[in-house]
């Protein structure tokens, strides 16, 4: 049997910009991209510590210390605000009990702790 897990997790990134007349997603630095194990293009759910709206996207790969909300998600955060970033993947339950997810800690400038 397959059951989702929690596979890579972005935790307490600062938003850095809003593009509200863009095609929705999420710009994420790619050096976070790689460290979290994110692909561009993968579903995400974000999650605003601020204001406390939740919803899912796509990622695109940003620039270094990015991570931008654009397009109708623009709307759910503002420069500043603190999110979370998951992504969840599949795998059999048998391997479940070995699995660790990639949890990527970030400072103020979105860096890797």
């Amino acid at each position: 049997m397959l059951i989702t897990v929690l596979k890579s997790k972005i935790h307490l990134a600062k938003i850095t910009d809003t593009l509200l007349y863009y095609q929705g997603s999420i710009g994420i630095d790619k050096g976070l991209m790689k460290a979290s194990g994110l692909v561009a293009g993968e579903k995400v759910a974000v999650l605003n510590f601020n204001n406390s709206s939740r919803f899912e996207t796509y990622v695109i790969e940003g620039d270094k210390g990015e991570i931008s909300l654009r397009g109708p998600a623009a709307k759910l955060g503002k420069k500043g605000d603190k999110v979370i970033v998951l992504a969840y993947g599949q795998i059999d339950q048998s391997e479940a009990k070995g699995f660790k997810p990639k949890i990527i800690l970030v400072d103020e400038r979105n860096e890797i702790k």
